[in-house]
């Protein structure tokens, strides 16, 4: 956990943190859980809404090219303010529409409570806290503005935080834009003359990235024509992701033999003891509870059977390739030993990829979005925390169709959890750190 003290190189701006609350409390009112169990993208009717909503506030602000596709994937474009001829790389944003689904309310109240410390009452009906002894980095913002939960759902600042503080940025540029072209205009000025100049800037927002990175797969690249882009899908204020994991399902079904307990000798194969023999040669120091960092694991995290089927899902995690591959193997391999030990069974396992390591995709030409986000970071006062990602975001998805795509943080903690919380100052650098990238 860190425990330096964030001095920002700017002056905190209250009026910038108040429309930010303003803007996420608005994007949370809009119960946006996604759901795993649906057949079509977006699962849930509130990604529509949200992103309706954003479409008509893009709209309002004057953005160019806004599209709402088919499947719920909402993109815009803010033009360049570049002199004409100038060539530079284009610019993405992308978040996410949904909430993660974790058996809590799928329905957010938050609220902005000032912290001075102690312990957080999240609901006085229901007696649920946020406690200083389980969350010690609660402290850490001890005389700030913070927007926690009522203590029945997740804040959801995965990823509304993000998508707060990129609608928050494009509405802001888009006005100074429209501003420095009236006063060109009034001054018989070329077209952009006085704007602060930045290249073509295309935003993203996506529906089921909580489950697989469903909605991304299905935008329309030709809508989003980048050099690089930047996902805000991240927690405390500093953390940068230029690597996550390499990403992969298995899931192995086996059919039995019924038969009557009174002539099952010999005839009855039991489908539920045969995953059972799977699961039990996995090794269990290769698990998410056994490990850390770059390390990888096979997370067994679904089964189900009955007399004449049973299935088991497992989750294959690795950032390095060469291990990421080895796992698939050694699942092939013990799908077959466990088939060879129950010639009467029917053993089949299926693999399927779900997203790769961003960081593979990164090349000497791409690098300069790292290059920029670090030199964001350091104008704003803002020390990295950098981050090997126990896990993926859309730009892990964006990277393997050739657009860079390094991740960085909201501003929140604990997400996931009924006791995450966003501190307004934090999750105002992370607004700042997008109105320094957008500047080209």
């Amino acid at each position: 956990m860190t425990t330096t003290t964030f001095t920002p190189a700017y002056t905190p701006d209250a009026d910038v943190q108040e429309a930010l609350a303003a803007r996420f409390l608005r994007y949370s009112a809009i119960s946006s859980q996604s759901d795993a169990s649906a057949t079509t993208v977006p699962t849930s009717q509130g990604q529509w809404e949200l992103a309706r909503l954003l479409e008509a506030e893009l709209r309002k602000a004057g953005a160019q090219e806004v599209h709402l596709s088919d499947t719920c994937v909402l993109t815009a474009r803010i033009p360049s303010t570049l002199p004409a001829g100038t060539e530079a790389p284009a610019i993405g944003f992308c978040t996410h529409l949904d909430t993660v689904d974790v058996n809590l309310s799928p329905d957010v109240h938050a609220r902005v409570v000032d912290y001075t410390g102690g312990d957080i009452c999240l609901n006085t009906d229901l007696n649920i806290w946020l406690r200083e002894a389980e969350h010690p980095e609660i402290t850490r913002y001890t005389g700030q503005r913070i927007i926690v939960t009522d203590g029945t759902s997740v804040l959801g600042a995965d990823d509304k935080a993000g998508v707060a503080s990129v609608m928050e940025a494009a509405v802001r540029l888009l006005a100074a834009d429209a501003d420095a072209a009236g006063q060109a205009d009034a001054q018989g000025q070329a077209d952009g003359a006085g704007a602060s100049a930045h290249p073509d800037i295309y935003l993203s927002f996506v529906p089921d990235e909580e489950i697989g990175l469903l909605g991304v797969r299905t935008m329309d690249l030709a809508r989003f024509p980048v050099d690089y882009a930047y996902t805000l899908d991240c927690c405390e204020l500093g953390e940068l992701v230029e690597a996550t994991f390499n990403a992969g399902h298995a899931r192995l079904h086996v059919e039995g033999v019924t038969a009557h307990p009174m002539n099952s000798k010999g005839n009855l194969v039991n489908p539920i003891l045969v995953a059972h023999d799977f699961v039990a040669a996995l090794d269990r120091t290769q698990t998410p509870e056994h490990t850390e960092g770059r390390e990888g694991y096979l997370w067994v995290n679904g089964m189900a059977g009955n007399q004449a089927t049973a299935t088991v899902d497992v989750s294959i995690r690795d950032h390095d390739r060469a291990g990421y591959e080895a796992k698939k193997d050694f699942l092939r391999d013990l799908a077959e030993r466990t088939a060879e030990a129950n010639p009467r069974a029917s053993v089949q396992l299926d693999i399927s990829d779900i997203y790769s390591n961003l960081e593979d995709a990164k090349t000497s030409t791409n690098a300069v979005a790292s290059e920029r986000l670090r030199s964001a970071f350091a104008r704003l006062g803002i020390e990295p925390i950098n981050l090997a990602m126990r896990g993926g975001t859309d730009g892990s998805y964006l990277s393997t169709r050739g657009i860079y795509t390094p991740n960085f943080f909201t501003g929140a903690h604990n997400f996931h959890s009924n006791c995450e919380f966003l501190p307004l100052p934090a999750f105002e650098a992370s607004y700042r750190v997008v109105r320094e990238l957008m500047a080209g």
